[in-house]
């Protein structure tokens, strides 16, 4: 029975795609499709797509549909490295601005949001959401948020003209809590209906992630560089800042990220507990 994959054409969620058996899961049925999270999101909606690494917007605003991969996530503890918020002027002066917003995103978008709203008070900036152009975000807009590869490459070309804000360091510094920007959800249908080869991929995504951030992290990261630029200090760096686990930390967190999100609209009901697939004994007997 095939399985359909979504995989987030971002560098940041490369640790748990990069080393799977591709061919092996091929042959068991699966069909891998590329897309960036907002494409993701909406090919779980829809049915189109099994499992992905979506984002933590979309799990909560469906997470009655959905089921969580545990020990699977894309998360910060402080700077994310990836999410940024460029300015011509100082966050705390950006009440009434004009902010762009790129389309590529949900869980980035309102994150920014809620630190606007909940940790500065601010009630009047005008958010756009466009494709992410830096050029044109810049010539336009007070501030502009870009995520993944757009905005690491805006950084390194930025050399402090702009402001420039990461949004895991804000989210920890007002909350005290890791973000999880990520997480890695499968469709309930397709637990009823295609478990033993969900097993399969799970037990390739752990794989992967360990063998990426332990043993042959240099080995990803050179490829990385070679396709992305930059230098092998920075990817190794930016990998090792980054947390992919999903503990109860990590559901604590996302828990209150869903609980702001409830209180400044834009969840039409709380979001109260985090569905998972697998409890704890019934992983260990994967292995």
């Amino acid at each position: 029975m095939s399985l359909t994959i979504g995989e987030i054409s971002y560098t940041n969620i490369l640790p748990m795609f990069f080393y799977i058996n591709r061919e092996y899961l091929k042959a068991k049925g699966c069909t891998f499709i590329p897309k960036v999270p907002s494409g993701l999101n909406e090919g779980m909606k829809q049915g189109t797509i099994d499992v992905g690494g979506i984002s933590s917007f979309a799990f909560g605003e469906a997470s009655g549909q959905y089921q969580l991969m545990p020990g699977l996530s894309v998360s910060s503890y402080g700077k994310v490295g990836s999410i940024f918020l460029f300015s011509h002027k100082p966050l705390e002066k950006l009440e009434g601005a004009s902010i762009a917003l790129t389309s590529s995103s949900a869980t980035s978008v309102h994150l920014l949001k809620i630190i606007m709203a909940e940790f500065y008070d601010f009630s009047t900036i005008h958010y756009t959401t466009m494709a992410p152009d830096p050029v044109e975000m810049k010539k336009n807009y007070d501030a502009f948020l870009l995520i993944g590869d757009d905005a690491i490459q805006t950084s390194w070309k930025n050399e402090s003209e702009l402001y420039c804000y990461d949004l895991g360091e804000l989210w920890l510094n007002h909350t005290g809590y890791p973000m999880t920007y990520a997480v890695f959800a499968v469709r309930k249908e397709a637990v009823r209906e295609k478990e033993s080869v969900l097993k399969l991929l799970y037990k390739e995504f752990l794989y992967s992630k360990k063998r990426a951030l332990h043993t042959h992290l240099k080995e990803m990261t050179s490829s990385i560089q070679k396709e992305h630029g930059g230098t092998k200090d920075f990817w190794i760096n930016y990998f090792r800042s980054l947390h992919y686990d999903f503990q109860e930390k990590e559901k604590e967190s996302l828990l209150y990220y869903y609980n702001l999100m409830y209180k400044h609209g834009y969840f039409s009901q709380p979001v109260n507990k985090i569905d998972m697939w697998l409890a704890g004994n019934e992983v260990q007997y994967l292995f």
